[in-house]
């Protein structure tokens, strides 16, 4: 399932991103789903699942985050890729243990094909630390353009795999999926090469920070923490189904430690999110989750400012 978040992903299962409504966290409905392949949609749609319940109980609709059109939000990008302490300690985050110098990344075989042509990646020993330890990128697309500011040495194996897919353009030419506007949960994500939900780059890899903070036994890694306004994650269909689809972060959102964030959007970009926003989402995963009515499709990503 392609991942999401809670806006989980689409689908919760074969879907990256949130848990969707009705979808359980990572056994059952996925925020996002597969919620978009890998779970990225999933992540919105597994993720909602799980956030929808917690923040049901609260009063809010987790697979609605994304619609929450009204809530505050800070209003320029952080300052770099790297969270500080202070961030980390109001949001609820660990503080990333430093990795070794060289990382070792594994992409597996996903069960779905790919959702484009498309190879894995060639390099799989990442530099966390140095000049390389840090990527720009440049995201252009219909409504705007999107600065990103990708941190290795938090996520090394997962920027690896973004910085090949953009070499690629595996992502040129598709559009963003989906966008939750509730109160918890405001993201917009992309990365679906079919704009369903359910695609992906044909391989998947494990969770990074701040999933790989936690033990597997530790209960908080379950609990909702604030994913901050110019967080980029992936979305993803459950635990490591991490592959193509991500998403932005352009309103506070909580959702469970288990959405790698691999860098952090510009200021530029965020006022481009803001204006996409402004324009809704309709419904069409349930309210305050489905497409933007701003249709948002990704011209070009490109390494450099």
């Amino acid at each position: 399932m392609p991942g999401g978040v809670p806006p989980w992903g689409g689908n919760p299962g074969p879907a990256h991103g949130f848990p969707q409504q009705g979808q359980q966290y990572y056994g059952g409905q996925f925020p996002g789903g597969r919620p978009p392949r890998n779970n990225l949609p999933w992540i919105l749609g597994g993720i909602g699942v799980v956030v929808v319940v917690l923040i049901a109980v609260v009063g809010l609709l987790v697979l609605s985050r994304s619609t929450d059109d009204n809530a505050a939000a800070p209003t320029t990008a952080p300052a770099s890729s790297t969270t500080t302490k202070a961030a980390l300690a109001e949001s609820g985050l660990p503080v990333a243990k430093p990795k070794a110098a060289l990382v070792s990344c594994a992409y597996t075989a996903s069960t779905e094909p790919a959702g484009k042509p498309v190879t894995k990646p060639e390099q799989v020993e990442v530099p966390t630390t140095g000049a390389e330890a840090k990527v720009s990128m440049n995201m252009q697309t219909s409504a705007g353009s999107v600065g990103l500011a990708l941190n290795k040495a938090e996520s090394p194996c997962t920027v690896n795999s973004f910085a090949s897919l953009v070499k690629q353009k595996y992502f040129d030419g598709t559009s963003c999926h989906r966008m939750t506007t509730g109160a918890g949960l405001k993201v917009l994500q992309c990365g679906d090469p079919t704009g369903t939900g359910m695609g992906g780059p044909g391989y998947q890899f494990a969770n990074e920070y701040p999933t790989d903070q936690f033990t597997a036994s530790d209960p908080s890694a379950q609990l909702p923490v604030d994913y901050k306004r110019g967080v980029l994650a992936m979305a993803n269909a459950g635990p490591d189904t991490n592959g193509s689809q991500f998403f932005i972060v352009y309103g506070d959102s909580q959702l469970p430690p288990q959405y790698t964030i691999f860098g952090t959007v510009d200021a530029g970009g965020l006022a481009t999110l803001d204006k996409i926003a402004a324009g809704g989402s309709d419904d069409s995963n349930g309210p305050g989750d489905g497409k933007p009515k701003i249709p948002v499709e990704i011209e070009s990503i490109k390494l450099g400012n």
